[in-house]
C-alpha cells in the first residue's frame, strides 16, 4: 500500500496474541508496513487459537491482514541482535514480553532506542509495567475482571459474566493505536524523540467503566449488575418477539424514549410524573420494561421493527452472525467483503474501520503462513545473503 496515510510507516509486530497485533493490524490497514515477528517452532499461538478450517485458523486470517510474516527465536541472543537490527530500521515496535525478560534480553526501550532515538516502542502487558504485579502473565481474562467490567455484567442473581469476544485485547489495542499516532505526531511535527508507550489490559477498559468508581467515591454505594437495563436511561432492553426474535431498544435521549411510549399506544405516559423526565424513567425502569415487553411481545420481529422506525424509535434486532452477513444496511456498504486467500480459496472479513473519504483503508492479504517473508525481509532489507540465511535455519535462529 504505497497511498494510504500510514505510507512509509514501518511497524514490527513482535507481539503475541491478541492486544499487540491488533495494533500493528489497525496501522497496516492504513498503510504501515508491518513485519510480524514470530517463533520458528508454531508461530504465534493465534495461528492455533479458535475455529479453524483445515488446520488453518479463520482469527489469525483477519488479525494478520497486510502483515509480512518472518520467524526469528528470541531466546537466542543471534535473535535478539536480529530483532535489534529491524528496529534500527523501523518507527514502531509493539512487544509484549514480561518487563524482567524485556531487560534481561535487551529488548527494553532504552537499549532499543539507544541507537534509534526516533522510535516509537509499544509495551502490552497484564497489568502495566510497575506495580506489585507488573511482572505477572495477564491476558484479557484478567483484564475484564480487574477492571469492574465482569462484576457489572450479567443478570442481578447471576454470577460476574465475561464476554465471550476478545473486549480488553481490543480495548487497550485501540488505545495503544492512537497514542501511536500522538507519539508520532510529537515526534514528526514537534520534533521530539521517540518515546515508549505502557499500555495493559486493564487500564482502557477500566476508562470506559469509570461511573461505579464515582459513584463509589462520591456516594458511598458500589452498583451492581442490572441485566441488560443500564441505571442512566429507560427504556433500554432486550425484549422478545411473538416469533421468537429478540429485539434491543434504548430511550437514552429524552424524546426517543417518549416516541417509544408513543409508538407503543401509550401518549398519556409521556406526561405522568412517574415517566415525563429521565431521573423519574429511571426509578420507574421495571413497569418501562413490563409496557415495551408485553407489546413488543404481541408482534413479530418485523411489524414491531416496522413501527418503531416509522415512529424514528432506537431499536435494533438483536443479531447473529448469519443474520449480519444478510442485513442489507451492512451488505449496502459492503461491511464484510469476500477477500482471495490461498489457504481458504476466499473468506468474509470485516472491512477497515474507520472509513477515510481520500484514503481508505484496504486488505491487500489476509494473514501469510509462517516464515512466508523471511527471503524479502532479511535479504532485501536486512542485505542478509543466502549462506547466512542457511545457517540462521541450520541453527534454529529462523
Amino acid at each position: 500500500m504505497s497511498d494510504g496515510p500510514l505510507a512509509g510507516l514501518r511497524v514490527i509486530d513482535a507481539a503475541t496474541l491478541a492486544a499487540g497485533p491488533l495494533i500493528a493490524t489497525w496501522l497496516g490497514e492504513h498503510g504501515a508496513e508491518v513485519i510480524k515477528v514470530e517463533q520458528p517452532d508454531g508461530g504465534d499461538p493465534m495461528r492455533e487459537w479458535g475455529a479453524q478450517k483445515d488446520g488453518v485458523g479463520l482469527m489469525w486470517k483477519s488479525l494478520s491482514r497486510n502483515k509480512k510474516s518472518i520467524t526469528l527465536n528470541l531466546r537466542t541472543e543471534e535473535g535478539r541482535g536480529l530483532l535489534r537490527t529491524l528496529c534500527g530500521q523501523a518507527d514502531v515496535v509493539i512487544l509484549n514480553l514480561r518487563p524482567s525478560t524485556q531487560r534481561k534480553w535487551g529488548l527494553d526501550y532504552p537499549s532499543l532506542a539507544a541507537g534509534h532515538p526516533g522510535l516509537v516502542m509499544v509495551h502490552v502487558t497484564g497489568y502495566g509495567a510497575g506495580g506489585p504485579k507488573s511482572d505477572r502473565p495477564g491476558f484479557g481474562t484478567l483484564g475484564e475482571a480487574m477492571s469492574g467490567f465482569a462484576h457489572l455484567t450479567g443478570s442481578p442473581e447471576g454470577p460476574p459474566t465475561l464476554p465471550s469476544f476478545m473486549l480488553a485485547d481490543g480495548v487497550a489495542g485501540l488505545t495503544a493505536t492512537y497514542a501511536v499516532m500522538m507519539a508520532l505526531y510529537h515526534r514528526d511535527v514537534h520534533g521530539a524523540d521517540g518515546q515508549l508507550i505502557d499500555i495493559n489490559l486493564i487500564e482502557p477498559l477500566a476508562r470506559l467503566l469509570e461511573q461505579p468508581v464515582l459513584t463509589y467515591d462520591q456516594l458511598g454505594t458500589v452498583p451492581g449488575r442490572t441485566g441488560n437495563r443500564w441505571d442512566i436511561s429507560a427504556p433500554r432492553n432486550v425484549y422478545l418477539t411473538k416469533d421468537g426474535h429478540w429485539l434491543a431498544m434504548s430511550g437514552s435521549a429524552p424524546s426517543i424514549a417518549r416516541r417509544a411510549l408513543r409508538a407503543v399506544g401509550r401518549p398519556e405516559l409521556t406526561a405522568d410524573p412517574r415517566f415525563a423526565e429521565a431521573q423519574s424513567r429511571l426509578r420507574n425502569a421495571p413497569q418501562i420494561d413490563a409496557i415495551m415487553a408485553d407489546w413488543i411481545g404481541e408482534r413479530t420481529l418485523e411489524d414491531a421493527m416496522t413501527v418503531f422506525e416509522e415512529a424514528d424509535v432506537a431499536a435494533a434486532p438483536v443479531y447473529n452472525a448469519r443474520q449480519q452477513l444478510e442485513d442489507p444496511q451492512l451488505r449496502a456498504r459492503n461491511v464484510y467483503p469476500a477477500v482471495p486467500d490461498p489457504e481458504l480459496g476466499s473468506m468474509r472479513v470485516q472491512a477497515p474501520v474507520p472509513r477515510f473519504s481520500t484514503t481508505p483503508g484496504r486488505i491487500e492479504h489476509l494473514g501469510p503462513t509462517l516464515g512466508e517473508h523471511n527471503d524479502e525481509v532479511y535479504g532485501d532489507l536486512l542485505g542478509l545473503d543466502g549462506d547466512r540465511l542457511g545457517a540462521l535455519r541450520e541453527q534454529g535462529v529462523i
